[in-house]
């Protein structure tokens, strides 16, 4: 989990977050209690408790998935990293969003202690938030996607082989928003929050009699 940190600010940055959205988005997986407990194992990360993925599969997933956004993160074209957790028809039940925007005009000023103790709030609000969340209904999947603001140009490097553009299918109606927890500080301002459908679309029509 240790990633190098190069001399470019807005890089530091964009590694503490990348570090980060791997321990969250371990939580979030945790949380909604998708494997058994013995899955995982207890850590210290910012000095918070946290958890670890014991199965290397699954941590593997994890940490590719978020090491895989760092060039976009430090290109400003990441906009959101959504936790999907789907139906088995393949119809999203639950997203938890982690919306960001990094300044990189600002992103010399802040110690990365001082950044460190702002996300570590994140990790505390996930580990009480166990009351927020729904139920899984049986033999769903979820998946790790990036909304990026912008598609990146086409180049030589392979710093996008590992993500592939999505097919996840969009709920007719705007979602209903759960806020969790939110920061508004340079260099970084980041939510998070829970999408669910809305009622609507979670029960099936009545035909007409």
């Amino acid at each position: 989990m240790n990633m190098k940190k190069g001399d470019n600010p807005s890089g530091k940055v964009a590694n503490t977050l990348v570090e980060f959205l791997e321990v969250a988005i371990t939580m979030v997986v945790f949380l909604k209690g998708f494997y058994p407990s013995a899955a995982f194992e207890r850590m210290r990360y910012m000095n918070v408790v946290v958890q670890r993925a014991r199965h290397p599969e699954l941590r593997d997933y994890i940490h590719f998935s978020a090491s895989g956004l760092l060039p976009f993160i430090e290109k400003g074209l990441v906009e959101r990293v959504a936790v999907i957790f789907f139906s088995n028809d393949n119809v999203p039940v639950e997203r938890f969003i982690f919306k960001l925007t990094i300044n990189p005009s600002s992103a010399a000023s802040v110690e990365e202690s001082q950044l460190e103790f702002r996300l570590r709030s994140f990790l505390v609000k996930l580990s009480a938030s166990k009351s927020l969340v729904k139920p899984l209904p049986p033999n769903c999947r979820w998946e790790v996607t990036a909304y990026l603001r912008s598609l990146p140009e086409v180049g030589s490097s392979k710093e996008g082989e590992l993500w592939i553009p999505t097919d996840t299918k969009q709920w007719m109606k705007p979602p209903v928003i759960t806020p969790v927890k939110s920061l508004n500080s340079e260099p970084l301002c980041l939510q998070l929050y829970l999408e669910h459908p809305c009622l609507s679309e979670t029960q099936p029509c009545q035909e007409a009699q």
